[in-house]
């Protein structure tokens, strides 16, 4: 079954704003935030979803809900909203709601890494998950290989869903690190990935519940 996966980072947070790491931790929309969400309903609003998932925090919430209120009015069935915590952001466990810059040294200081980019450019996206748990006093932070069981769980749930056809149109709420994590992974050439996605923008994917997770995942476009 081909499914047409339609991700929407979720709008501006206060956290987002203040430069804040913001992973399991909850932080309002702000107004430009409300904004992003209703820009994204209507890109999509003449989507038929046939599912709708996000997170289980406020910011995924409320951005899915504006949307799928849009898609409503403009004529389409409304899908159940399915919220899990496998559709989290990262965790980062000692370090929710530090600044990102003051975290990322850090995590990245101790391998002669200045900044979350430098890390990514030594060291590979996967590192910079596995170094902040190295950095977290509790190790509470997810290191790569938990980050990763988590969300292909997530997408084990959606294959799961037996109300779904070859062909659906689904509707997710992402996070940025999240977002950037499946392009890392799933697209790495071809895309200009040195910066996040933006609040409120929508990347397709098409997911083939058929294969293994490694083939299962292609790229129709980003941050769009």
């Amino acid at each position: 079954m081909l499914l047409h996966l339609h991700l929407v980072r979720h709008g501006q947070t206060f956290f987002n704003r203040y430069n804040r790491l913001q992973g399991w931790s909850n932080s309002p929309l702000t107004e430009s935030g409300i904004a992003d969400a209703d820009k994204a309903a209507g890109k999509l609003k003449d989507c038929d979803f046939a599912a709708a998932y996000c997170s289980d925090t406020t910011r995924a919430q409320t951005t899915a809900m504006r949307i799928l209120d849009m898609n409503e009015r403009a004529g389409h069935a409304r899908p159940r909203l399915i919220s899990d915590m496998h559709f989290r952001e990262q965790f980062y466990g000692y370090f929710e709601g530090q600044d990102m810059g003051v975290a990322w040294t850090a995590a990245g200081g101790p391998h002669g890494a200045k900044n979350y980019n430098d890390i990514v450019a030594k060291y590979g996206l996967g590192a910079t998950r596995d170094f902040l748990k190295e950095a977290d006093p509790f190790h509470d932070a997810e290191s790569d290989a938990e980050y990763w069981n988590r969300v292909e769980e997530g997408f084990a749930l959606i294959a799961a869903n037996t109300d779904l056809h070859d062909g659906d149109d689904v509707l997710q709420i992402s996070h940025g690190n999240t977002l950037l994590s499946l392009m890392h992974r799933f697209a790495p050439e071809g895309y200009d990935l040195s910066e996040r996605p933006a609040n409120g923008s929508v990347t397709c994917l098409d997911f083939d519940t058929a294969k293994p997770i490694d083939d299962a995942v292609t790229v129709i476009s980003y941050n769009q």
